[in-house]
């Protein structure tokens, strides 16, 4: 069973998702006219397509949180069914906790990229992984090496972290 606070949420995100690649796909003339409140000065509505690297980080973002909010509703059905056990809803809550913990370190762990190296990331922590996505034009091996010290740093045990720059 779907609760009303996930449909929702996932009826405003298709909207919001909607309206950006409509956004994003529309030509300048036409959003200006738009802006300004005028008629296009042309007819041609075709539509450019400008594909940005954060365009590619906004897709795993986006992929990484309907895998997340799947498995957040799975967890709060089992929570909120009353034929599951006492431990099953403290195992189901547990798991949420873990997953609002993850979430919160990846986010924390993309601000200290942002912060000490000024470059947009995506990261995704997984058990002792670490997988980061860096939007960066280059690809340099010592930018790579001082951000898996910089990660490592914040960690006791041992990371595997694996930093892969995308254009």
């Amino acid at each position: 069973m779907i609760n009303k606070q996930g449909l929702w949420f996932v009826t405003l995100f298709s909207l919001i998702l909607v309206l950006s690649i409509y956004y994003v796909t529309m030509s300048d003339d036409t959003l200006s006219s738009i802006l300004d409140n005028n008629p296009p000065t042309d007819n041609s509505q075709v539509a450019n397509v400008n594909v940005e690297e954060s365009s590619i980080l906004v897709a795993l973002r986006v992929s990484e949180e309907e895998k997340m909010l799947k498995e957040m509703n799975d967890l709060q059905t089992i929570l909120l069914d009353d034929a599951a056990t006492l431990q099953e809803k403290n195992d189901a809550y547990d798991q949420l906790m873990a997953l609002n913990a993850k979430k919160g370190k990846e986010e924390e762990l993309e601000e200290k990229i942002k912060k000490e190296f000024q470059l947009n990331s995506f990261v995704k922590v997984q058990n002792d992984q670490i997988s980061i996505v860096v939007e960066s034009n280059e690809h340099d091996v010592e930018k790579a090496n001082n951000i898996i010290r910089s990660i490592q740093s914040l960690y006791d045990k041992k990371m595997y972290i694996t930093v892969k720059f995308q254009k």
